[in-house]
């Protein structure tokens, strides 16, 4: 993989390279073909360039499958250069903000005149009109409208959504976060730990939930990337790791994401990588929430059906009363991310919903052959896009990150050789692997220097090292951080397996005497099953 990432190419030209997508995979989702002489005749008259340039074009898409193909690698001047020195190139930008910006409108021949007069009083070359008209073609159209009091463009370039329609599923998911009304415990010690944030994704036509991801951090470029790798791909590995056998069929790539205007959705990363993918982003109006009515009313519903689980805050104050959610908290992150992934599958899914009168996946079954399948073409490449990143030296010993050391032949040939830091993308969700780029823009697999070593995720390995610091090592090892991680596991599956047979003890002491306690609400829990001992989603 030579090419860079989305968000390593400068802004021009990845506008320009969209743009062309769009325009041809518009082109090619109506022929099965590359289409006639003349068919590519209009749609080199709509990009604006040559017959020869076109069909190379329609090349290389269906060859790379996304935007990045499409970018243009010509030698000489990039596209959006700007060759003006600094005081010309400010000198116009500032004639364009006091003069053209006008509500009196003043047209583009009195703006180049008001220029050339400045640069000779200044000693300077005046710029050629093209080059004004270029710098004006950079201010948004709508703001430059809006300055000159030009309604009918405002009013042209202004969207006016009304109630969100869609023909089939995978046309438009809806993605949002909140945080949880319930508080969770520490897996070793099993006191609270506080609420963790609820990341979800629902297909707008069939309502069935394409994705989730559950952590205790706040909201950010993480948690909607990984939110967003859940929904695309296939869950059935995911679903048997955690010992849930009913059905969650949908996968996919949507034609758009509908979002709010959150700093995550914004990432340019985040953009890039859907725009890579053919996704497009719609953001919803500012302090408007009812046009996030799909995502607003499933998150209300799935923070109902934990307002049922001990240790939970309930809507509001006086809903909870007396109740104490931290005392009665009793779910762990991972027992908590399985309980809302069977209610998904198990309940949500198969239940009648209010606003279709059917069941969500009896609409996708019934509409899944119909549907336009598009997974991404480079399965890796797309993973990588949204996977988090850090920078690390490349040391004799290999890579380090979060005190484990990674290695892979590739990076022989750089080591001594590259003295700026390299880019590393992580999973947290299984640091058995990292992917580094090399300088050449080439990512390559590095995986644990030890190879005996364990697969381990993010939130497990930082718990260990703080274990190991706080009993005073000034030396941590990865071996000794992955056999605590193991240790761990260990000790929190013997705990569920002795709780569990206590209150089987308990109960059948008790027979049917009547619990006057106030812990009757937890019987409803089962911690009969065994924590699974790999995943953690956090």
């Amino acid at each position: 993989m030579q090419d860079p990432l989305p968000d390593q190419i400068d802004d021009a030209q990845w506008e320009e390279a969209r743009r062309r997508a769009d325009a041809i995979r518009t082109f090619l989702s109506h022929r099965s073909d590359q289409g006639t002489t003349a068919d590519v005749a209009a749609l080199a008259t709509e990009l604006g360039l040559s017959q020869a340039t076109t069909y190379r074009l329609i090349g290389l898409f269906r060859e790379g499958g996304s935007v990045r193909a499409l970018v243009e690698r010509k030698r000489g001047r990039p596209l959006g250069h700007r060759v003006l020195d600094p005081g010309r190139e400010e000198l116009v930008k500032s004639a364009i903000r006091a003069t053209f910006l006008a509500p009196n409108r003043p047209p583009v021949s009195e703006l180049v005149r008001m220029i050339q007069a400045h640069c000779m009083k200044a000693g300077l070359k005046p710029p050629h009109r093209r080059t004004i008209e270029a710098r004006i073609k950079d201010v948004d159209l709508q703001h430059r409208a809006r300055r000159r009091g030009d309604e009918a463009t405002v009013k042209a370039t202004t969207p006016v959504p009304g109630a969100l329609r869609t023909t089939r599923p995978l046309e438009v998911v809806q993605l949002d976060h909140t945080r949880a009304d319930i508080f969770v415990v520490d897996e070793e010690t099993r006191l609270p730990i506080g609420r963790p944030w609820l990341t979800l994704a629902i297909d707008v036509h069939s309502r069935m939930v394409m994705g989730f991801h559950l952590t205790m951090d706040a909201p950010s470029r993480l948690s909607t990337s990984l939110c967003l790798l859940h929904a695309v791909f296939d869950k059935t590995a995911w679903l048997q790791e955690r010992e849930i056998s009913e059905p969650w069929p949908i996968a996919g790539l949507p034609d758009a994401l509908h979002v709010d205007n959150g700093a995550d959705f914004r990432s340019k990363a985040f953009k890039r990588g859907c725009d890579d993918a053919g996704v497009a982003v719609i953001w919803r109006p500012p302090g408007q929430p009812r046009f996030g009515g799909h995502i607003e009313r499933l998150i209300g519903t799935q923070m109902g059906r934990l307002h049922l689980l001990p240790g939970t805050t309930f809507g509001d104050v006086d809903e909870r009363g007396d109740y104490d959610s931290r005392r009665h908290a009793a779910l762990t992150l991972r027992e908590l991310e399985r309980h809302i992934a069977l209610d998904i599958a198990g309940a949500y899914h198969q239940s009648i919903h209010g606003g279709l009168g059917r069941p969500p996946l009896a609409v996708w079954r019934e509409l899944e052959d119909r549907t336009p399948l598009r997974m991404p073409q480079d399965r890796q490449r797309f993973w990588l896009n949204f996977l988090p990143e850090d920078r690390r030296s490349l040391r004799p010993t290999g890579i380090h990150l979060f005190g484990l050391r990674y290695w892979s032949p590739a990076l022989s040939a750089d080591v001594g050789r590259v003295k700026s830091k390299l880019l590393v993308k992580y999973d947290p969700r299984d640091l058995a692997r990292v992917f580094v780029q090399r300088p050449s823009g080439s990512f390559v697999e590095a995986r644990y220097a030890d190879i005996t070593l364990p697969a381990a995720t993010l939130h497990e390995v930082s718990a260990a090292r703080k274990s190991l610091l706080a009993k005073g090592r000034r030396e941590v090892g990865a071996e000794a951080i992955l056999r605590t991680v193991i240790a761990q596991r260990e000790l929190i599956d013997d705990a569920v397996r002795q709780t569990s047979s206590q209150r089987k003890r308990g109960r059948a002491a008790s027979n049917s005497k009547v619990d006057d306690s106030g812990w009757g609400s937890l019987r409803g829990v089962d911690s009969s099953n065994p924590v699974p001992s790999v995943e953690d989603m956090d």
